[in-house]
């Protein structure tokens, strides 16, 4: 039986209940005031008899009941039905928008109007949910787009230059080699950034304190030979910043972040600063360098897949446009929060505030 139906009878039944002991409290309480028998008198003639009136009023009092009865059944079914059917009503609602989202229609929203009760929240909730879901199947195209242009670009340069040099055997075979390295290079680093960013969601990792005072240290002193390379000079500081997460999850984090921020920088003497700090309840590290100029429209899609800047186009570090998305995803998988801002002389400074560990113990002297 459907919901409506089990309603609908559950109300009747429980008409047919309260009816029932109405009238067997009436019934009681016309036993203990009327009497079984009663005398009457005729005063004309002198004649007395004796009536039963209790039989009598159970004569009248029974089809009665038995016709009150009937019609609290059919009263209780049919607006047990109706009753039923505008309770029933916002989930029927809900269903119709759950079968249109299975076939694909993410934009749909119920919309539930009235008041903030239990269906209303549900729909809300219902909502909320559709479109966390359209955002991040959008944001699963847009990235399944652009992963499928960054690839097909390096293999469309190793297909012309294999194609040249079968056209022209005469070519400087040595400088094709050197360029299809290149070009195979950037194809291996953008899809290991590709497989990297399509694991981010389904991490799990044991949480413990990380100090990223000792991270931060630890990336830049990997990425030296990158920032000297490049004119750039970085400098480390600050306090002893437990984070709780994961070690390698959170080196990646701050090797992405020094990386981006040598690579987007001044063309000679630039200056990549990582500083740690801990706050009551969090660990908090920044990376800031100097660079060009960012306007505040253009900070929020940095963040992005495949989201490259002038600088990085034209750099011989090319990457491939994923450090900071990789950033963001680490950043989420840690509870923490992202935080981008242009600086006002030029460059970018990022933030990354994550949840406190419990503090080392200090030495005993």
């Amino acid at each position: 039986m459907s919901v409506r139906l089990r309603l609908a009878l559950s109300y009747a039944g429980f008409l047919m209940v309260a009816g029932t002991l109405l009238l067997v409290a009436v019934w009681v309480f016309l036993l203990r005031y009327v009497p079984d028998r009663a005398v009457l008198i005729n005063r004309d003639d002198g004649l007395t008899g004796v009536f039963p009136v209790r039989s009598a009023l159970l004569d009248v009092f029974a089809p009665r009941a038995a016709a009150v009865l009937a019609f609290l059944l059919v009263f209780g079914l049919v607006g047990g039905w109706i009753l039923a059917g505008r309770m029933l009503a916002p989930l029927t609602r809900i269903t119709d928008a759950t079968r249109t989202a299975t076939n694909g229609s993410l934009s749909h929203r119920i919309r539930l109007p009235g008041r903030n009760d239990e269906f209303r929240e549900l729909a809300d909730a219902f909502d909320t949910m559709l479109a966390r879901i359209e955002a991040h199947v959008c944001e699963q195209q847009r990235f399944a787009a652009n992963a499928s242009h960054e690839l097909r670009t390096p293999l469309a340069v190793s297909k012309s230059l294999l194609d040249l040099a079968r056209a022209d055997p005469d070519q400087d075979t040595g400088r094709i080699i050197d360029r299809l390295h290149t070009v195979n290079t950037r194809a291996i680093e953008a899809t290991e950034a590709l497989l990297l960013l399509s694991r981010a969601h389904q991490w799990s990792f044991t949480r413990e304190p990380v100090d990223l005072s000792l991270v931060a240290e630890e990336a830049a002193e990997t990425l030296l030979p990158l920032a000297e390379k490049r004119g750039v000079t970085i400098e480390t500081g600050g306090d002893i910043a437990p984070a709780l997460g994961s070690q390698p999850l959170l080196l990646q984090l701050v090797t992405n972040l020094v990386q981006n921020a040598i690579v987007h920088n001044l063309p000679d003497r630039g200056t990549v600063r990582v500083t740690t700090a801990v706050g009551p309840v969090s660990a908090v590290l920044t990376v800031e360098n100097t660079g060009d100029v960012l306007t505040p429209h253009q900070v929020p899609t940095l963040t992005e897949p495949f989201q490259r800047g002038t600088e990085r186009l034209r750099a011989d570090h090319a990457g491939v446009g994923l450090g900071l998305a990789i950033v963001k995803t680490i950043t989420g998988a840690h509870d923490g929060t992202l935080t981008l801002t242009p600086r006002p002389g030029g460059g970018l400074r990022v933030t990354v505030d994550l949840p406190a560990g419990r503090r080392p113990h200090p030495p005993c002297r």
